[in-house]
């Protein structure tokens, strides 16, 4: 028999089906080869060709020690069979890293850093956030995305585009650590746009009604907007 689906506070990783269906077909395996895989060389007696492939087709996800299993037969890391990760929990499986490693390098007790992760609410200090960064290998977006940090982020963007920019450079800094030149031309590029987006807006016809929805889709996705604008000019 299948084990019981995975509890709520365990959700279970964004799977990414296509890259499991290609991975598969480039070693030239059929859904039955892998399902054999998992029964005989994991431990999974409940897989089988019908299950790979509903994976496959997005229809049902694997539970993460079957994610692992999968990654084994189809010669890959977690990584390639998951979809981007936002949580602590995903970065965490993305990069094949044991619990309790992230619970040493960071210096907590596993079960105090199982629930953080399990809640998804970090609660480390700027040391443990820093060793966090380094053993997950985060990126700066992941980093302020995982430890908490992004609404606050959206928050000051909010502001800092509808006003006056200059007044949210140090506050910007303080939750993402951005190099203060890059992170001005940002601000200063968002601020432009939202303010041009507005007029053109108004000037189209679309009235004080249009110019809010529109404005509101551009606040909407300005924490992407403000990462996009800081790798354009990190090398």
């Amino acid at each position: 028999m299948r084990p019981p689906s995975p509890q709520p506070s365990q959700p279970a990783p964004p799977f990414n089906a296509p890259a499991a269906r290609r991975l598969r077909a480039a070693l030239g395996m059929g859904p039955e080869h892998v399902a054999y895989g998992l029964r005989v060389s994991y431990g999974l007696p409940y897989v089988t060709p019908d299950l790979v492939t509903a994976w496959e087709r997005g229809t049902a996800t694997p539970a993460n020690p079957e994610l692992t299993a999968l990654a084994g037969v189809l010669w890959c890391s977690p990584g390639e069979l998951l979809g981007r990760p936002r949580t602590l929990r995903e970065h965490r499986i993305a990069r094949a890293v044991a619990a309790e490693d992230v619970a040493h390098a960071v210096g907590m007790d596993l079960r105090g850093y199982l629930r953080m992760e399990e809640r998804d609410d970090w609660r480390g200090n700027e040391r443990q956030s820093a060793a966090l960064a380094g053993v997950l290998d985060l990126a700066l977006p992941d980093f302020v995305t995982v430890t908490g940090r992004e609404a606050k982020l959206a928050e000051l963007l909010h502001s800092a585009v509808t006003t006056r920019w200059q007044a949210y450079v140090r506050p910007v800094t303080k939750l993402a650590p951005v190099d203060r030149n890059v992170l001005e031309e940002v601000l200063q590029e968002l601020h432009q746009d939202y303010q041009g987006h507005m007029a053109a807006t108004l000037s189209w016809g679309g009235g004080t009604r249009g110019a809010s929805e529109s404005g509101r889709d551009f606040l909407d996705r300005i924490v992407d907007n403000f990462w996009a604008g800081v790798e354009r000019r990190t090398p």
